[in-house]
């Protein structure tokens, strides 16, 4: 299976172009797909080795200075932009070369169960594998190049980032907000259609391989279980939900990007590295409730600190409950202008939208005591 971006040929747009890579594409995808067992498709292991093949090679070879080199001096959103575009695209072409290939015998062989076929693989079913692991391949590239775009490290040899990658390119645990997503973006008249594709379980957070494989191809059936609207479905539901995938993964990786930048910017500005570690963590605590952006900027904000400043406060990490009192009397001790504290707090407090109350009490002491100071 190839391994570099799918646009290794740049083809603008083209339509003829555009569909030869598909074809491409697809025809390695059948070699593969006819490699698996009727087990590794019923069980949903297929996505196992899927996963495998698709990104095992592909990590290496695709990385910042690979984009850097295509679209040199282009901003990362605008290259975002565009890649979200072609894969749209491609999904789209291949949505149609595939519902064209779909006949009732692939519904009655697939059944709702999505791919529970106990005897041989046929061809019908090898039709239905193709599309789905086609969409499910590209997503997840696309996902992983919109991470390498914003600078946002993800290593697949680590199973938490292997899972963060997952979720994003699958929209998974998110399914309300993926419904409306994708319904506000495309016609009226197929919305009922693909809020069925998105009813159900979106997939509890059960981290198991399989069990994506699974969902995924449960998901997929739709496509071809519905009379007299299989080729435009096929084709709307491919391109809305990679657009939307690619909208997704933007928005994940675009947001860690603003949190990675925050916290190097802050760091880098401290001249009470140690300090200001205290004073984050206080003001994120403020309210009993840490927001997954405030948790994500105290995981950089301590990774950045250790890195530039070698600073690894230990009491700090074993810390349970924080008291206030204490954070005071390291801001009284402290001589000299503490300015970067006090607009390290301020940042740390906006970086999950609005400042409530409890942080604002919180900024409202450390000013007074900083002044003093």
């Amino acid at each position: 299976m190839t391994d570099a971006p799918m646009d290794a040929v740049d083809t603008d747009g083209d339509d003829d172009a555009d569909r030869k890579v598909v074809e491409e594409e697809r025809a390695e995808l059948k070699k593969f797909i006819k490699g698996l067992s009727a087990d590794d498709i019923k069980s949903g292991n297929w996505f196992t080795k899927l996963m495998h093949q698709a990104m095992s090679s592909y990590t290496e070879k695709v990385d910042w200075q690979y984009f850097q080199e295509r679209y040199q001096g282009v901003p990362a959103d605008g290259i975002v932009d565009q890649r979200i575009k072609m894969a749209a695209r491609y999904a789209a072409l291949e949505g149609g070369l595939s519902a064209g290939a779909y006949t009732a015998t692939v519904v009655a062989t697939l059944g709702s169960a999505g791919g529970a076929s106990p005897a041989t693989v046929p061809a019908a079913v090898t039709t239905m594998m193709v599309d789905v692991a086609f969409i499910s391949r590209l997503q997840l590239r696309l996902a992983y190049d919109v991470s390498v775009l914003y600078r946002v490290p993800l290593d697949m040899s680590d199973p938490e980032d292997m899972w963060k990658l997952i979720r994003v390119a699958f929209t998974i645990k998110s399914g309300e907000t993926v419904q409306k997503g994708v319904t506000k973006a495309v016609p009226a008249i197929m919305r009922p259609l693909i809020k069925r594709f998105y009813s159900g379980d979106a997939l509890a957070a059960a981290k198991a391989l399989p069990v994506v494989g699974k969902h995924l191809l449960q998901k997929n059936v739709i496509k071809i279980g519905i009379p007299l609207v299989g080729v435009p479905l096929a084709v709307v539901l491919n391109r809305y939900t990679t657009l939307l995938a690619g909208r997704h993964a933007q928005a994940v990786f675009r947001n860690e990007a603003r949190i990675i930048e925050l916290a190097e910017n802050l760091s880098k500005r401290s001249q009470h590295p140690q300090l200001m570690l205290w004073v984050a963590w206080l003001v994120i605590r403020a309210n009993r409730k840490i927001a997954d952006d405030e948790a994500l900027l105290m995981r950089h904000l301590v990774r950045v600190v250790r890195e530039r400043h070698q600073v690894v406060d230990e009491q700090l990490a074993n810390l349970v409950d924080i008291d206030p009192a204490e954070v005071w009397q390291r801001i009284d001790a402290e001589p000299g202008d503490l300015s970067d504290i006090l607009d390290a707090a301020d940042r740390v407090a906006s970086v999950d939208g609005d400042v409530n109350a409890r942080e604002k009490a919180i900024i409202s002491e450390l000013r007074d005591r900083c002044c003093r100071v």
